[in-house]
């Protein structure tokens, strides 16, 4: 089953689920947590337009393997974090 993240730029098609007659580019805003059939899970993503523009929220049921991921986020490097106003000492 394909891992998804939040950011990943995927392509939703009939293969993901037969609602998507006509494929729509999204990104990935979370995988919800929530009880589904074996294989499908619920997404919250962003629908893009054709120059990327985010055009409409939308929770959609899917089956992940039949996604189209075009870009995987990249992993955020582990680091100390700082609150703000607060100093950071070596």
């Amino acid at each position: 089953m394909t891992t998804l993240r939040a950011g990943d730029l995927i392509e939703v098609t009939r293969a993901a689920s037969v609602q998507f007659v006509e494929p729509i580019r999204c990104r990935v805003i979370r995988v919800l947590d929530w009880i589904t059939y074996d294989g499908w899970c619920w997404l919250d993503v962003y629908q893009l337009d054709d120059k990327g523009d985010a055009v409409a929220r939308r929770s959609i049921f899917v089956q992940p393997a039949g996604l189209v991921v075009h870009r995987r986020t990249a992993p955020v490097p582990v680091g100390r974090q700082r609150r703000s106003g607060s100093k950071v000492t070596p």
